[in-house]
């Protein structure tokens, strides 16, 4: 629980930093600036410890969930239930969904080409409305595992 917690967490912190002031930033620079800087972060990401901690954090929630189910009579099951449901569909899935297919549509997208203003739009909306999801997803989850390790 407290893995999932520091993850869910840390997570959080990165996506609150893209929704409170990076897309902004990207938004202001010229298109193709904008554009190729965005790309390369979504290149660098793969390669970054972020993975594991996405992958490690999203098994960990849904384990326990599973967990947390068997055990549902006992304190802070709830919490430990909501926490993980919340992460995995709000942060997980969203990104799967949502944020994934965004970042492939940009990568394929020339970033000097007027065909990319559009995309580039959508993206900078779409993807930032997306990533607020993430961000309250995984600081709901936080708090409720927090909670659920003050109920143990």
């Amino acid at each position: 629980m407290w893995f999932s917690a520091i993850g869910c967490g840390l997570i959080a912190g990165l996506y609150f930093a893209f929704s409170a002031f990076i897309m902004t930033s990207l938004g202001r620079i010229e298109q193709s600036a904008g554009i190729s800087a965005m790309n390369a972060i979504n290149v660098d990401i793969l390669r970054s410890l972020f993975m594991p901690l996405f992958l490690g954090t999203t098994l960990a929630c849904a384990a326990l969930v599973l967990l947390a189910s068997l055990q549902w009579q006992e304190p802070g099951a709830l919490a430990m239930i909501c926490g993980g449901v919340i992460y995995v569909i709000g942060m997980f899935v969203v990104t799967m969904v949502f944020n994934v297919p965004l970042n492939d549509q940009l990568a394929a997208t020339d970033p000097a080409s007027s065909a990319a203003a559009p995309i580039w739009a959508r993206h900078l909306t779409d993807w930032t409305f997306w990533n607020h999801v993430r961000t309250v997803a995984s600081t709901a989850a936080m708090v409720l595992f927090m909670v659920a390790i003050a109920q143990r």
